[in-house]
């Protein structure tokens, strides 16, 4: 079934052994290729050990790749612009129907507007990584995500730009 702009889309996050860690509800705002671009808006008030207290009303734009082993999430200010990213490296998701799911493999990247960035949860992946059994395809992919992340920002790369007139201009770089 294809998906039309402004579908809702229900978004599951699991663990290494199927279990689910998270779900919420977006809007499916695009899809090019093997881009999908998710708009959502936290729906309870979050308390994260780095980002602090995210408000329910929260506005994020998600970019999910199907053949890359992350995504990134547009943190929003009220006036809709960039308060930062937060990248999180998982398997490639999958996308059926009207359910976005992914395997979480715990690094993170928290990317500020000045473009400066920090690697996240390393020991987590670690301990995980152990506890799940990671495959040694898992631990090298996960490793060459934060790798290609990193050269993303570095470069401003999309989604790393402050402003943009279209995903499609930049979709491709």
């Amino acid at each position: 079934m294809a998906q039309r702009e402004n579908t809702s889309i229900t978004v599951r996050v699991l663990k290494h052994d199927g279990s689910e860690y998270r779900r919420w509800h977006a809007q499916l705002a695009r899809r090019e290729g093997q881009l999908v671009v998710l708009d959502a808006e936290f729906d309870v008030d979050v308390s994260h050990e780095i980002l602090g207290q995210i408000k329910r009303s929260t506005k994020t734009v998600e970019y999910y790749w199907l053949d890359r082993w992350y995504n990134v999430f547009r943190f929003l200010k009220e006036d809709g612009s960039t308060r930062l990213w937060y990248c999180n490296i998982n398997t490639p998701p999958r996308f059926e129907d009207d359910t976005l799911s992914y395997i979480d493999l715990d690094i993170d990247v928290l990317v500020q507007p000045d473009f400066s960035f920090q690697v996240l949860d390393e020991d987590e992946f670690e301990t995980n990584a152990e506890k799940y059994g990671y495959s040694d395809e898992e631990k090298t992919q996960a490793q060459f995500a934060v790798k290609e992340l990193m050269t993303m920002i570095e470069h401003r790369h999309f989604p790393f730009v402050l402003e943009y007139s279209s995903v499609s201009s930049v979709v491709n770089s």
